[in-house]
């Protein structure tokens, strides 16, 4: 069977994401037929009819592969073909150590390739669920799915989800918090059916320290609605740390931040006034949550505010919180490790409707999902990237990386950036410089990143070298 021959793969959403699968699907030979349904169907933030547009920032963030996450992401993204980053490239704009675009020339530039290659097919209009006989699709309709195939989803998962606010707590870097203040202690000790006994870590506060950060929650600055937002319902389950705060003096010290059953290791004399509990929030216990503390603070605030709490001084924030319109899926639970849905596996998923946030991992879930519908379509078992890898560890965080379950009950899926704490830990982490000095502080640090940016790309360079089937050439 020659390329041209292959039946076409089905791409629904002409986002980043459902552009970069398009894009990783004819780059491997196999016809694709990418879906967009404007013009003929608006949106209420898109103003183009133009494929990968920019409804925010212009920002790609930073581009340094050798010490930052998404500059990492950036670069394995670059080795794989990449049209989203090829785009970004040709039409980067001055930003510092970010990658910065012009929105309409980045728009310009990846609707004019995909419109030029001779596998693509665009096809405008609004789609629902797909037709039986489209056997292979992808579905990358981001946070703004249509209502129509919103229904469709909904009817097929069983879950509740897609139109909500719901306000997401901030997730911390373990490595970063103060142990000398902080200690591991889970409620009244219990263990329930898989803990120890000491699953939380505990940050105590005086009455003093309370009350004044619940009044800086009270001032604090809190991020405002889009236009388009407005009318969202608001999920009254998860209400934002600083409007229990409004409630009264004592809410939060009842609520989340109750000190009973706790005994500080450290003043086992003194009880706490108030207790911020932490919650492992990965496999790996790289990542800590912070129990209760969903919140529309402005980011800054947050690391302002947040950092007033007893162990949390210097703590390094692997995501913020944030107000959220719900429109993912519960990831770990409906797909599978190649992103396919399991009640109805002729269909995948990508970008940010499977719970990545950002441009760039939108992005970079669209070019796994577009790899591993093309092997397939091909008749190759789909070969997933090395956890260790930047794309591995986002995927592997959407399919599986996440604790799904706690003794109290279910626990919430929610959208997170690219960070190291998402990649599994060295083997060794540097402990000594070039010239041979022990690395403290600072410098410990960035060595570490530095030595999971060289795995990271190390790894990626052999698993692409192992592929069977190496991509066409454009």
């Amino acid at each position: 069977m020659t390329q041209r021959q292959f039946q076409a793969i089905h791409v629904i959403g002409g986002g980043l994401a459902g552009s970069e699968a398009a894009w990783q699907i004819a780059r491997a030979g196999v016809p694709v037929v990418l879906h967009e349904m404007r013009p003929d169907t608006a949106t209420a933030a898109h103003k183009t009819d133009g494929l990968a547009e920019l409804v925010c920032s212009n920002s790609f963030r930073a581009d340094d592969h050798e010490q930052n996450a998404v500059g990492l992401l950036h670069e394995e993204m670059r080795r794989l073909g990449s049209l989203i980053m090829r785009a970004a490239n040709e039409h980067q704009v001055p930003a510092g150590g970010a990658l910065a675009v012009d929105r309409d020339g980045f728009s310009a530039a990846v609707t004019a390739a995909l419109v030029a290659h001779p596998l693509v097919t665009i096809a405008r209009g609004e789609t629902g669920l797909p037709p039986p006989d489209w056997d292979n699709v992808i579905v990358a309709t981001g946070p703004l799915t249509s209502p129509k195939l919103a229904t469709a989803i909904r009817a097929l998962t069983d879950e509740d989800a897609l139109a909500f606010f719901d306000a997401i707590a901030p997730i911390v870097h373990r490595d970063s918090i103060d142990m000398s203040v902080a200690w591991f202690q889970s409620r009244y000790d219990k263990t329930g059916s898989t803990g120890t006994g000491a699953d939380y870590i505990n940050c105590p506060m005086t009455r003093e320290q309370y009350e004044a950060f619940v009044a800086a929650l009270i001032a604090g600055d809190k991020t405002s609605f889009h236009e388009w937002e407005a009318s969202t319902p608001y999920f009254d389950g998860c209400l934002p740390v600083e409007v229990m705060a409004e409630r009264g003096p004592e809410t939060l010290r009842h609520g989340p931040m109750k000190p009973v059953g706790l005994t500080n290791k450290h003043r086992p004399d003194v009880k706490p006034y108030a207790v911020v509990q932490l919650r492992q929030d990965n496999k790996l216990g790289t990542l800590f949550n912070m129990v209760g503390f969903q919140t529309k603070l402005k980011h800054g605030e947050q690391v302002r505010v947040f950092r007033t709490i007893p162990g949390l001084e210097n703590a390094e924030f692997a995501r913020l919180g944030g107000l959220h319109r719900n429109t993912f899926l519960n990831s770990p639970k409906l797909l599978d490790g190649t992103l396919r849905l399991r009640a109805m596996p002729r269909l995948r998923f990508a970008g940010q409707i499977t719970g990545c946030e950002g441009y760039v991992e939108s992005a970079a879930i669209g070019l796994l999902a577009g790899r591993f519908a093309a092997a397939e379509r091909a008749g190759r078992t789909p070969d997933l990237p090395p956890p260790t890898t930047a794309l591995g560890a986002l995927v592997n965080h959407i399919t599986g990386g996440h604790i799904d379950t706690i003794d109290a009950g279910p626990r919430s899926f929610q959208p997170m950036n690219v960070n190291f704490g998402l990649f599994p830990p060295l083997a060794q982490s540097p402990t000594h410089g070039p010239d041979g000095k022990k690395l403290r502080g600072p410098e410990k640090a960035v060595a570490k990143k530095r030595a999971l940016c060289r795995r990271a790309l190390a790894d990626l360079d052999a698993w692409v070298a192992g592929q069977t089937v190496a991509p066409a050439a454009e």
